[in-house]
């Protein structure tokens, strides 16, 4: 079972959205939550400017992770 994404999740798209110029591997961070499955995800640069900002369903993100995790 997957753990609910929380608010400032970094993520992942796990999916290519090319009319927004958003591809697979693009990392965003969770800055709001719509529903359990719905997110709104902000993308920047390197410098923090945003780039892209949108609403985001589950099935197109990946939490990323920097510890190690247990499921239970």
């Amino acid at each position: 079972m997957r753990k609910p994404i929380k608010l400032l999740d970094v993520v992942a798209l796990t999916k290519d959205i090319p009319e927004k110029k958003l591809y697979r591997g693009q990392v965003g961070t969770v800055i709001e939550i719509h529903s359990s499955t719905m997110f709104e995800v902000e993308f920047s640069d390197d410098e923090g400017i945003t780039y892209n900002l949108l609403p985001l369903s589950r099935s197109h993100l990946m939490v990323l992770h920097y510890h190690p995790v247990e499921y239970a």
